[in-house]
């Protein structure tokens, strides 16, 4: 079965914290963004999921960090695919679409949450090397 392809951001704030949501009906966090449709480039479908599930609109372009893959959180035996991007951004996220959480923490106390394995493989350990 193909992987699931997502375009998916690691929203730091300057501060030591990194932006995480959970999907209605879901116990993981995990980054916002979402499923790249037919025609859109990661860049494009990661604008579209900010802007529908968190109210976000980044003024600047998000830096690419790469393609990852890990077992998909939500869709047991399949395995996401994540063009993974990194911005900055002081942002009072507000759930919308299916997401039912979204909120700030402090990226040293993140590991001690139920994240999806994409967040606890990659991601973490990206934005505790971005930290330093």
């Amino acid at each position: 079965m193909a992987p699931i392809r997502i375009a998916a951001a690691l929203i730091d704030d300057g501060e030591g914290r990194m932006l995480l949501v959970r999907k209605a009906g879901t116990s993981a966090y995990m980054q916002a963004g979402g499923k790249i449709e037919p025609g859109e480039t990661p860049l494009e479908a990661l604008r579209r999921e900010l802007a529908e599930e968190i109210g976000l609109r980044p003024q600047q372009d998000p830096v690419h960090l790469g393609r990852f893959e890990a077992p998909a959180a939500n869709e047991p035996g399949r395995v996401v695919e994540a063009e993974l991007f990194h911005l900055t951004a002081a942002h009072q996220p507000a759930a919308a679409a299916e997401i039912a959480e979204a909120l700030w923490v402090p990226i040293a106390e993140a590991e001690a949450l139920a994240l999806a394995p994409m967040t606890r493989t990659h991601v973490l350990p990206i934005a505790l090397k971005l930290r330093r």
